[in-house]
């Protein structure tokens, strides 16, 4: 019985379709970046990011999206924090371990009503809301003909689920080190809920 989730989700840009580490996207949307190679989808659900590549060509790939790749300043990824707790608080979500990353997000969400891609969804859209109303959305210059701002969101998450209280417990250690293995600080969200199996 799935406990809970470690999920990560991308900001826009960060990991691609046609990655060379691999990626869950069966194709690829834009014309553009399909130049870079065809998707590269895989079915691991383990980490891809240490794996050797070509960085060059991942890094040309970047100059194909049709906006620049987003990487988070500290605030606003205290902007997106705040947006987390609000929809926390509209749908009753436990978050065990929060880390708000300059390119990614990782989490881990109690099991709930909802399906953890809805979750991850409710979380990004009040992120975005939040952002936007704090003057700081990282695609601001960019409007879309109706005025809104494009998402700063790559479109899906990567949930891993977890089925034990020793791999929740793994999954939150994971999270709560992941900033000091970039040599960050450790983050303290007050919406993060210890776990107690």
């Amino acid at each position: 019985m799935v406990l809970a989730y470690h999920t990560i989700f991308s900001a826009y840009g960060f990991w691609l379709p046609n990655d060379p580490r691999g990626s869950w996207s069966d194709y690829i949307r834009s014309w553009e970046l399909l130049r870079f190679g065809k998707a590269t989808k895989v079915s691991t659900r383990k980490s891809l990011a240490a794996q050797p590549h070509d960085y060059q060509q991942r890094m040309a790939a970047k100059t194909a999206l049709k906006y620049p790749a987003v990487k988070f300043t500290g605030k606003q990824a205290l902007s997106v924090a705040h947006g987390f707790r609000r929809a926390i608080s509209e749908s009753g979500y436990v978050l065990h371990a929060c880390s708000i990353m300059p390119e990614h997000v990782h989490i881990v969400a109690a099991r709930h009503r909802r399906q953890i891609e809805r979750i991850v969804g409710h979380l990004k859209g009040r992120a975005s809301q939040e952002l936007a109303t704090d003057g700081i959305h990282p695609l601001a210059n960019y409007p879309l003909d109706d005025g809104t701002n494009p998402s700063p969101w790559a479109r899906r998450c990567w949930p891993i689920f977890l089925n034990t209280p020793a791999q929740v417990r793994r999954a939150i250690k994971y999270v709560e080190d992941n900033p000091m293995r970039e040599g960050k600080p450790a983050q303290n969200w007050s919406f993060v809920v210890p776990y107690d199996p």
